[in-house]
């Protein structure tokens, strides 16, 4: 089949394809507010009405929360799971946006036009330059390139709590060769990439108790035990000098990164310096031994997220705090297992415990990291359809955050994910005047043409 014809019919069906965008974006799919849930329930059914518009077996099913949008169509070669979320962030504080966040704009900028407006990048645009490819192929040829089911979620921006549940309800149903995500962002506006490593998440509270009261500095000062003290030194314990994290057995399960691997990451130019330079940073912290770029995508942290006790109001209240807490998190690479290093966590901050002093912990997200097998053809076959879209070729890449959806793919449905997504870091998801730049929402849709065209040959 003619992927030209397909190139050409996106590029003459843009205005149209940004005005279907433009509709499903004034949807105010807020998934973690119930007064939306209407809205939420309505991003649905347009979604379904549009698939099925493509000859798409489309439908949305119910859950416990909102809607999830299940579509099938296609026949032969490689089977591909398509994921993307509906639901959108919650607009506060409205007062910092420059228009009315559902109702999306084309704005001109130094860069050039974007779409304005809450959900242009994170997730709605992203999800249709998939459509709109999809579109395209069945304009041209009547029919799409591959076997394809669609997984449409709306409750991401609320914590999936009904994702699992009903992946694990239809495993059969929803199984394929692999997964194609496109919640991610290229790694520079030339550079597309595919995310091939994604870091899990460990959260952790903890709560330090000493006396039974706030105690006067003046009288208890220097015999009585300070929880801030304490809390303290345990946190300084947690790295040595070198920046390695000093937990027994934390980089057992840590892999290194190929030499191929290394090398390509090398050779796309990361700038460490601009990188801290624009937040008013300097020096890289983290392992002496890696460079800033390998630290965020595959080197394991644990940072202390938030430090509290005593008085801080206003003026000076001189006590010795009964009480010192932290929130400490962890991101996670490769095999580690959160919940040993939970336990692991636990254990340290116990052994430091002086007498007289007490610990309460408080356990939050516990998810492992992903990593994607890139000996899978489909790989490299997606990767090379990718590059003739931008200047740069497209590389592999990891991703400092974490995905979930990544990970319940492998241990739900066993296949692995292919993370594509042409989103810009400066998008401002989840901030105040949102936007998806227009060549992200075209070339984009490109990008996924030729790639769905790879795939169903390869």
């Amino acid at each position: 089949m003619s992927l030209d014809a397909v190139l050409a019919r996106i590029d003459a069906e843009l205005p149209q394809a940004t005005e279907r965008l433009m509709d499903l974006l004034r949807i105010p799919s807020i998934s973690t507010d119930p007064a939306f849930a209407d809205d939420c329930r309505a991003a649905a059914d347009w979604l379904v009405a549009d698939l099925q518009s493509l000859g798409i077996d489309a439908d949305s099913r119910a859950t416990p929360g909102h809607p999830m949008v299940v579509g099938h169509g296609g026949d032969g070669g490689r089977h591909l799971l398509f994921y993307g979320h509906y639901d959108v962030q919650p607009v506060d504080p409205l007062e910092l946006w420059d228009n009315d966040p559902f109702d999306p704009k084309v704005e001109e900028t130094p860069t050039g036009p974007v779409i304005r407006g809450r959900g242009t990048a994170d997730d709605k645009g992203q999800l249709m330059t998939f459509v709109e490819a999809c579109r395209a192929w069945v304009a041209v040829h009547g029919s799409l390139p591959c076997k394809l089911t669609f997984l449409l979620e709306g409750e991401e921006e609320s914590g999936s709590p009904s994702l699992t549940p009903f992946m694990e309800q239809n495993a059969d149903e929803l199984r394929a060769d692999i997964a194609l995500i496109c919640d991610t962002a290229m790694f520079d506006p030339d550079t597309p990439s595919i995310v091939t490593m994604l870091r899990g998440n460990l959260t952790e509270e903890l709560t330090i108790t000493g006396a039974d009261k706030d105690l006067h500095s003046g009288y208890y000062g220097g015999p009585a035990r300070n929880p801030i003290h304490v809390l303290s030194s345990i946190i300084s314990d947690l790295h040595d000098k070198d920046g390695r994290i000093t937990l027994p057995g934390f980089y057992d399960a840590v892999p290194e990164i190929s030499d191929e691997l290394r090398a390509q990451w090398d050779g796309l130019g990361f700038d460490a310096a601009a990188f801290l330079g624009a937040v008013g940073l300097s020096e890289p912290a983290g392992e002496t031994d890696r460079t800033p770029l390998e630290q965020i995508w595959a080197r394991p942290t644990c940072e202390v997220n938030g430090i509290w006790g005593g008085y801080t109001g206003a003026g000076f209240k001189t006590v010795l705090p009964a009480q010192a807490h932290a929130k400490i998190s962890f991101r996670l690479v490769g095999d580690q297992d959160p919940h040993a290093i939970r336990e692991t966590f636990r254990t340290f901050v116990k052994d430091r415990l002086p007498s007289d002093c007490t610990v309460t912990f408080k356990g939050h997200g516990a998810n492992p990291a992903a990593r994607m097998s890139i000996d899978d053809p489909a790989f490299e076959l997606a990767r090379r359809a990718l590059s003739p879209e931008w200047p740069n070729e497209a590389a592999y890449i990891g991703g400092g955050g974490s995905i979930p959806i990544a990970g319940h793919f492998k241990s739900i449905l066993d296949m692995d994910s292919m993370l594509i997504g042409f989103g810009r870091d400066d998008d401002q998801i989840h901030s105040p005047n949102e936007k998806y730049h227009m060549e992200s929402f075209h070339k984009g849709t490109r990008a996924w043409a030729r790639v769905l065209d790879a795939l169903s040959r390869g």
